[in-house]
């Protein structure tokens, strides 16, 4: 499979961290497209799996769905005087005969969204597709970093000072022109139901029961992106929907929840932005959609959707999912301090925008590159719940946070307790989001998946991957902490500033040279570490104070000493 390749100038720019417009708009444009050849694989996978894998009912209800999601992608976005084109990433429309069962189905050829590409297969679960259902890079405890975190480090390092009015030049808000169907395909989310789907359509030898209405809830869950879609397209329909558990999720819109348990089924009718939502011995619930994400409802049977305002002007609102099923890994492994995911009230709300609203400032005392970053690349937030031993709303004992690769533009990640401990957490988990679109789109090295390397963020051995992941993301953290210290007014500020600065240079500088040093790198992958190197030498120019690099230094050996100590097995 050939996508958009990767130009050297824009490689550099990774490299240092960094991402122009068109950089950051080209690993979009691949990620976009992947997206709808994962779907497409989905589709395929369904057509062709066995009766007793997907029903005969089941295959003739995906059509059904992709029909009304085809149907929805026809209709011009709001505000666009033209048929969408969605910014000509995707020329297309959902529909298009190709000789699939499919009557309307994905472009026989998506990837030619990125001109002058092909894409003759599509994509497989692979060993390192189906492995990243854990956060990449691991969470963090707070900005600090890593398990070693000094909680007294995660202090703000300064007041607002960054004008976040409109998006830095250049830098285009996401998703300004999609069809209705295409926005909710493409949200982060719909990722790593695709991707379940596609692991259960293909799982071989006999299944469990609970493993038959998995799939079952899996595969009906595309009848709500539809729906979904649909409304928003203002499409008319009435369909049959089924609340899982006796929820019934509708993505960006809202959740019903029955007072039956188990499956129920719902009636949903559409008619001109208002929903009827109809259960056997239960009152009608009536839904009217709301502007860009939610849905209200007077009855206390049904829970809107939330999303915070843009994080700049202009910008859509930023959805903020409690409610979705897929919002972080079902059934599989979740790293040790990840927290779990968590259903806000008012109150958790309340302390999720205080932070968000002061963190686009917050992220411009680092360079405009980070503010355009988060522009460019970030689609929802998804909220944890507070990690063991913090106190309520994450003001102490630090907080947690992460990425998943099959979900491009989603960070997860516990109540920030501050703006600015809240713009860290952005820039460490956008650099884990270039970086996996990176590597999805260029072989940076051949390593294995051993863990052997010493990392001073981590108590456990990483695998290289692992540890260019992090390098990258605590390379980036101390490139924004040092730009925080130099434009810093208040000594307070500026003395925290320096001391993360100083121990996340520390922290690189005991990995560069395992990173550096491998015979594993590619000679792309070559470049793009001596980029790091490159940053990380810049640094130099402006040094933090002595007594911060000494502490950072001990703070690092220190941890060296532990891992080490940890590694030595006793005999005899």
């Amino acid at each position: 499979m050939t996508l958009s390749p990767v130009p050297d100038r824009a490689l550099a720019e990774l490299g240092r961290t960094e991402g122009g417009p068109d950089t950051l708009a080209l690993l979009v444009r691949d990620q976009d497209t992947r997206r709808l050849l994962l779907l497409r694989a989905v589709l395929d996978a369904a057509e062709g799996a066995d009766v007793r894998v997907c029903s005969a009912g089941a295959r003739a209800r995906v059509r059904e769905d992709w029909a009304l999601l085809a149907e929805a992608d026809r209709v011009t976005p709001a505000g666009s005087g033209e048929a969408a084109d969605h910014g000509s990433a995707f020329p297309g429309h959902l529909a298009a005969d190709h000789g699939s069962a499919y009557p309307e189905h994905l472009a026989a050829d998506p990837a030619s969204a990125a001109a002058g590409n092909t894409a003759t297969t599509p994509p497989s679960a692979s060993a390192r597709d189906t492995a990243a259902t854990a956060p990449v890079g691991g969470p963090t405890a707070g900005p600090a970093g890593g398990p070693y975190a000094d909680p007294a480090a995660a202090a703000p390092v300064g007041g607002p000072t960054a004008d976040p009015a409109s998006a830095p030049a250049g830098y285009i808000l996401p998703h300004a022109t999609l069809s209705p169907a295409r926005a909710r395909l493409l949200h982060p989310l719909v990722g790593p139901w695709a991707r379940r789907c596609l692991h259960g359509l293909g799982q071989a030898g006999p299944r469990t029961a609970d493993e038959e209405r998995e799939l079952g809830h899996d595969l009906a869950h595309l009848s709500a992106l539809a729906a979904v879609a649909a409304a928003r397209a203002g499409i008319s329909y009435a369909v049959r929907l089924s609340a899982r558990d006796g929820v019934l999720t509708l993505p960006s819109l809202g959740t019903l929840h029955t007072a039956a348990p188990g499956d129920v089924p719902v009636d949903v009718v559409h008619r001109r932005g208002r929903l009827t939502l109809r259960r056997t011995g239960a009152a009608d619930v009536v839904v009217r959609l709301e502007s860009g994400v939610g849905a209200w409802s007077p009855s206390p049977a049904w829970t809107p959707a939330y999303a915070l305002p843009g994080l700049l002007a202009g910008a859509g609102p930023m959805p903020l999912d409690d409610l979705d099923p897929y919002r972080t890994a079902r059934g599989g492994p979740r790293h040790h301090a990840l927290s779990g995911p968590t259903t806000l009230d008012d109150a958790g709300r309340k302390r999720w925008l205080q932070s968000w609203s002061g963190t686009a400032a917050a992220l411009g005392l680092g360079g405009e590159q980070r503010v355009g970053e988060a522009v460019a690349l970030l689609r929802c937030l998804v909220p944890l719940a507070e990690p063991p031993g913090s106190a309520t709303g994450g003001r102490a004992g630090g907080s947690c946070s992460g990425t998943r690769r099959e979900a491009f533009g989603a960070v997860l990640s516990s109540t920030p307790p501050t703006p600015a401990t809240f713009a860290a957490t952005l820039v460490h988990e956008l650099q884990h989001t270039k970086l996996a679109a990176l590597s999805d789109m260029v072989t940076l090295h051949h390593a294995g998946p051993q863990e052997r390397y010493f990392a001073p963020w981590r108590p456990d051995p990483r695998p290289y991957d692992g540890l260019l992941q992090g390098a990258y993301s605590h390379l980036a953290l101390a490139d924004f902490f040092q730009r925080c210290a130099l434009t810093a007014t208040r000594p307070a500020h500026r003395e925290s500033a320096w001391t993360l600065h100083a121990r996340y240079r520390e922290q690189v500088g005991a990995v560069l040279p395992t990173l550096v040093g491998s015979g594993d790198l590619t000679v792309r992958g070559r470049r793009f570490v001596d980029q790091m190197v490159a940053v990380y030498e810049r640094l130099d120019e402006h040094p933090p104070p002595r007594g911060q690099a000494v502490r950072a230094r001990a703070y690092v050996e220190a941890a060296r000493a532990l891992w080490a100590g940890r590694r030595i097995r006793p005999t005899g």
